[in-house]
């Protein structure tokens, strides 16, 4: 915990700013409680408090970063929106996202955290199994068609997106994005940013897009009629778009396009693939807890043809935490489901088959589910089952193909 309490408000904030960016955090919060301001950050997906103020302090934060985000200081009823770009300790210069709303004690104030000019990773850093990168490849280098990346809130769906996007971006291709918002300004991309002050959505965006004649279409999320269907209208006219959806599965995906009124008949024929994406914490290599599994070779039996020799011989978990800023891991990867489309799944889509059988047909046809794409990773020493239960929801892991 970090004692702000005798700064000045502008140096109190930086101070939980810099604090928050040195740990890697990708929000901060500051928010208000009956007795004092309690300042947290979200730590490889997990809430860890930082500080704790008293309200008149806490309160005097608060104002300076509303006004450092350029919002109404004297209109707290209502909640609001800002952004402040603020340069760190270690020259960074991080994009502070801002949405406060109002509480019972006073306001709660989110802050999202994206450093500029932070390096995007390739496709192979994400976390895919061979096996699944090299179906992911061929969806995205096609020559038009719909790829859907699926997933719930923080789980890297927007980070997979920009990694495809960095391997497509080779100067031969126009790429188009709408994005809400803009996480990362790169090179070689036409962006866009959604604004619905002014009326400017994702599906009026992507009207006006397809008239600039693009190869490439990115669409930060589908979320509403006109979106998915001019979507699936664009990729069947020969445009490749590559868009994230909310949906657990990738099988599910096809219910959530379904949802959306997008024909059966037009969405068989437009799909390329769908991905479904979680996001894993690692273990920390140094300290991690060991145990032999050798006495139950059944453990890891549904993987062990994926796995390499000597994998698969232990299991892994974090050590018992000595404080709450240590926790035993020490970064994330993806875990992963990549759905290809074959000529069964196609007809199945086009006939209204339920998600469940066409993710069984998927199963069949050699897809690695999270259950066993999970398997892998603590096979492999990189996360621990505690860790897929407390991420991967239960109904999810226990379909079995």
């Amino acid at each position: 915990m970090i004692d702000i309490s005798k700064l000045p408000p502008e140096k109190a904030l930086s101070r939980l700013i810099d604090h928050a960016v040195a740990m890697g955090a990708s929000d901060l919060f500051i928010v208000s409680n009956e007795q004092h301001i309690a300042a947290m950050v979200r730590h490889l997906g997990i809430i860890l408090p930082i500080s704790v103020e008293p309200l008149d302090v806490g309160r005097r934060i608060l104002s300076h970063l509303r006004n450092q985000a350029g919002m109404d200081l004297n209109d707290r009823r209502k909640p609001a929106d800002g952004r402040w770009i603020y340069k760190a300790d270690d020259g960074d210069s991080v994009d502070l996202r801002i949405n406060t709303i109002p509480t019972m004690y006073g306001e709660d104030m989110a802050i999202r955290l994206l450093i500029r000019n932070q390096s995007l990773l390739n496709l192979e850093k994400l976390g895919f199994d061979p096996i699944q990168l090299a179906e992911y490849r061929q969806m995205i280098t096609g020559p038009g068609g719909l790829v859907l990346i699926t997933g719930p809130t923080g789980s890297g769906k927007t980070s997979t997106l920009y990694s495809s996007l960095m391997q497509l971006n080779d100067g031969r291709h126009k790429i188009n994005t709408i994005e809400d918002p803009i996480e990362y300004a790169v090179d070689g991309l036409r962006q866009s940013q959604v604004n619905p002050h002014i009326n400017m959505s994702f599906a009026e965006l992507l009207r006006s897009v397809l008239r600039q004649s693009p190869d490439i279409i990115m669409i930060g999320e589908i979320r509403d009629e006109e979106t998915a269907r001019t979507a699936v209208h664009a990729a069947n006219s020969g445009i490749l778009v590559l868009a994230t959806l909310h949906a657990p599965t990738a099988a599910a995906g096809i219910q959530s396009m379904r949802a959306y009124n997008v024909p059966n008949h037009f969405l068989s024929v437009a799909l390329r693939g769908i991905i479904s994406q979680r996001l894993l914490r690692t273990l920390d290599p140094a300290s991690r807890l060991e145990f032999d599994v050798s006495s139950a070779p059944g453990t890891f039996e549904d993987v062990q043809k994926y796995l390499a020799p000597g994998e698969g011989k232990k299991l892994y978990a974090p050590r018992p935490a000595e404080s709450n800023q240590m926790t035993g891991y020490t970064g994330r990867t993806a875990v992963f489901e990549v759905m290809s489309m074959t000529r069964d799944i196609r007809t199945m889509i086009a006939e209204g088959h339920t998600a469940r059988d066409i993710r069984d047909k998927a199963i069949a046809a050699g897809m690695l589910e999270f259950r066993n794409a999970a398997l892998l990773k603590v096979a492999r020493g990189l996360s621990s089952t505690e860790e897929v239960f407390r991420v991967i929801p239960s109904e999810v892991l226990l379909v079995d193909g």
